[in-house]
């Protein structure tokens, strides 16, 4: 499985031609709309305008960290940072939790990822794996890593950080279910 990660300053196009040729091509299960620098209006502008292109693809939208936008927009799908996962989702009601049928969460411990399963948490995204560009000067955390997260939770897995689609076999080998991609979907026109 793929998720597509956004940051419309990496694309070559317009960012909703990009989110258009993804739908298009369904070669992403997820789409994670994970435009950080915006304010929350322009943040539920951009959700709408990305929700409405996904309607008719088999790409699922999950929205990053707003959980107010997410339930003004009736998108049931959530991903989160894992200091944002302990403070704002763990502090919402049982009924609140509920409206939620996919909830996504970013570590980078093994201490981490038990606590987001035992807390609900749907799935994981670990890493940064490989030496990426989104990271620069940061030492990955490699394939050991992964293993590691991946042996101690029975939930999916997804590795994060220089994940291509030649790495697939490397991540899925140490248990991962599949990987995160940001600068290739957003960039590469081979991921479309």
């Amino acid at each position: 499985m793929l998720l597509a990660v956004t940051n419309r300053f990496l694309c070559k196009e317009p960012f909703l031609e990009r989110i258009k040729k993804i739908a298009k091509e369904e070669k992403a299960d997820y789409l994670i709309l994970r435009e950080k620098d915006l304010e929350q209006k322009q943040y539920y502008s951009l959700a709408e305008k990305c929700k409405e292109i996904l309607e008719n693809s088999s790409v699922r939208l999950v929205l990053h960290s707003d959980i107010e936008t997410a339930q003004k927009l009736f998108v049931d799908a959530i991903h989160f940072p894992f200091s944002i996962f302990k403070e704002k989702y763990l502090s919402l009601s049982e009924e609140e939790k509920q409206f939620f049928t996919l909830v996504g969460v970013s570590v980078h411990t093994v201490e981490e990822a038990i606590f987001v399963e035992k807390h609900g948490g749907s799935y994981l995204m670990a890493g940064h794996i490989f030496a990426t560009d989104c990271k620069k000067g940061l030492t990955p955390r490699g394939i050991e890593f992964l293993k590691e997260i991946c042996e101690n939770v029975s939930i999916p897995v997804y590795a994060i950080g220089g994940i291509t689609l030649e790495r697939m076999q490397v991540i899925q080998k140490a248990g991962a279910c599949g990987g995160a991609i940001m600068s290739g979907f957003m960039k590469d026109e081979c991921y479309l």
